[in-house]
């Protein structure tokens, strides 16, 4: 049976080399995921030949036995799984023995994470077959040679979540550091010769390409079909492996109001790999933002990936729909999805449900500007982010940070990056959300100064006047002075509450001071020229371990428009009628 992954494309430029394949869950998978055995670590004392995983049997001494040590669940984090783990951070080591599932004595297999919180290395039957850094985006290893095809094997994965000065992000975020194998392990079996990667693009005329891996990539022939277009092509691939296409067609484009995406399959020996893709442009005109050509408002909500009800790294297709649901209860036709990659699947709900996306790397705040080690990594993740993803319409906006405080080295390292993502891919829009320290220029007006904005195609930012600065009566008389040549976008605003926590409205956390705020903060950003989009900060009450109040906060970043168990809070109705007053005509 053909399996479908809902996919939407735009164009990405080829000078991209891809570091895992395109669309994983259309291939030949056998998933890994369940329970694994687990070996908590804090010390860092474990190395392979101390664990060298096996059980114990009294035979010989040994500190450690992962045969009778707890289980952790794949993909999950393990904070939340066991209550002693709540607040660790360190190293884990996680082992799963399994067999192959029958494979072709030719294939080609790759054992692939979706990811894995923070720095991970994995062996196998024994043997170290690679390391990885970043806790967001996927990576893969050619077991092809490494695997028993038949007999039992041993995977064992040491993952270890700890800060780091020089990581991406850095020491101090303001969300929950979960650790573990945060999302789906599997093995990939393909043919010697397989399809790697591809693209597809809407330029007038459906263009892209197809990229192939193995021994023998010349002179393959790729089939290319979108059936609802009656298109069937027959490509052919250059020495490298590449085969590119233009195909003349009259697609319906991608849309929030009409999220179109046709079935495409391609083709190669007796491998097909299906999706659904989606056509559309993303541009800007002045302090316009164009989606196919028309000005468009984002109306939008940031969302972190973390569950309703029991507050856990988001892993399954059913987390997903229920935080992309609530933001289009919300009226919202835009998602920012803070501070990093969140899972694939995620895209991909947003494609079929028509959300436009904006997607960030965990560049925040007080990032090491100046270790060029920090730089590699950083433009690793944006690769890693933008290669995964490069075939989602959804995505509109790729993101290099977020409230970095301006200082020349930090300029110079992300207008690099900015630069590098250009590159990568022209076809969508690249941003940051400045720095959210407002500077006073005369009495109630206000600008922003970054000179960063010049590399990017909006000026977004974050501000929170009425909660960090000033008082929320201050936005009636306040006025924006901001460039006039680019689109503006509110890329944070807010303030806390606890659901029903009711003390009037000039009590923090009351939930009708939130109200009350953000009744203020939209008279005020009305008033904004060239206003092209509107982020509250945030769908739900999240995880931080900045947040501590007792009785109120409880680990919680309580900006919220709705609890951590999914109940409105009085700001929801107002933030809603925002959305769907602003929508498709900007702000009157």
């Amino acid at each position: 049976m053909r399996t479908y992954v809902f996919i939407a494309a735009l164009a990405i430029s080829c000078t991209l080399q891809a570091q895992t394949m395109q669309n994983i869950k259309a291939r030949n998978i056998q998933s890994l995921d369940g329970q694994w055995k687990s070996i908590i670590d804090p010390y860092g004392h474990g190395n392979w030949s101390y664990f060298n995983d096996k059980d114990f049997d009294g035979t010989k001494l040994q500190d450690y036995d992962f045969g009778t040590s707890p289980e952790l669940r794949v993909p999950g984090d393990w904070n939340t799984q066991r209550k002693e783990l709540y607040y660790y951070e360190g190293n884990m080591w996680y082992r799963k023995r399994f067999r192959l599932n029958a494979v072709s004595p030719q294939s080609r297999l790759f054992l692939h994470f979706d990811a894995a919180n923070y720095k991970t290395k994995v062996w196998l039957n024994g043997k170290e077959i690679g390391e990885h850094e970043g806790g967001y985006s996927p990576f893969e290893f050619d077991i092809t040679d490494k695997v028993k095809r038949d007999g039992e094997n041993s995977l064992v994965v040491r993952v270890n979540n700890e800060r780091l000065a020089g990581g991406i992000p850095t020491f101090n975020t303001d969300w929950w550091n979960y650790g573990g194998l945060t999302r789906s392990v599997c093995i990939v079996e393909t043919q010697p010769t397989f399809i790697y990667d591809y693209c597809f693009n809407w330029n007038g005329s459906i263009e892209g390409w197809v990229q192939l891996k193995g021994d023998d990539v010349a002179a393959k022939n790729v089939t290319l079909k979108i059936p609802a277009l009656k298109i069937s092509k027959t490509l052919t691939t250059d020495g490298s492996g590449r085969a590119t296409f233009s195909l003349k067609a009259k697609p319906k484009l991608w849309s929030p109001e009409s999220p179109v995406l046709y079935e495409v399959a391609l083709t190669l020996g007796e491998e097909t790999i299906a999706d659904l893709i989606g056509f559309r442009t993303i541009s800007t005109a002045g302090d316009k933002i164009l989606l196919n050509g028309k000005p468009v408002f984002l109306a939008g909500v940031n969302i972190h990936e973390e569950t309703f009800g029991d507050s856990r790294r988001a892993t399954t297709i059913e987390d997903d729909s229920l935080l992309l649901q609530a933001a289009k209860d919300l009226g919202c036709n835009f998602v920012r999805l803070a501070h990093y990659p969140h899972n694939e699947d995620m895209v991909r709900l947003a494609d079929r449900m028509g959300l436009m996306v904006w997607s960030e790397i965990p560049l925040y705040w007080g990032i090491d500007w100046r270790n060029q080690q920090t730089y590699k990594l950083a433009v690793q993740q944006l690769r890693e982010m933008v290669q995964r993803d490069h075939n989602r319409a959804s995505i509109i906006i790729w993101s290099i940070a977020n409230e970095t405080a301006v200082n020349s080295d930090r300029t110079d390292f992300l207008t690099r990056l900015a630069n590098e993502a250009r590159s990568l891919d022209s076809s969508r829009l690249i941003s940051a959300a400045l720095q959210n320290v407002n500077k006073q220029i005369a009495h109630n007006v206000y600008t922003v100064e970054d000179p960063l904005h010049e590399a990017l195609d909006l000026f977004s930012f974050n501000e929170y006047i009425g909660w960090y600065d000033n008082v929320k009566e201050a936005c009636d008389s306040i006025t924006w002075v901001l460039p006039e040549n680019k689109p503006i976008v509110i890329s944070e605003f807010g303030g806390g509450a606890k659901f029903q926590m009711h003390n009037g409205d000039s009590s923090f956390f009351s939930e009708d001071n939130l109200a009350s705020l953000y009744r203020h903060q939209f008279r005020m950003l009305a008033k904004i020229k060239g206003l092209a989009g509107t982020i509250p900060w945030v769908l739900k009450d999240f995880r931080s371990p900045h947040r501590m109040l007792p009785g109120v906060q409880d680990d919680f970043n309580r900006k919220g428009l709705l609890s951590e168990k999914g109940e409105k809070k009085q700001a929801w109705q107002i933030v809603h009628d925002w959305n769907y007053e602003v929508r498709g005509n900007g702000v009157k």
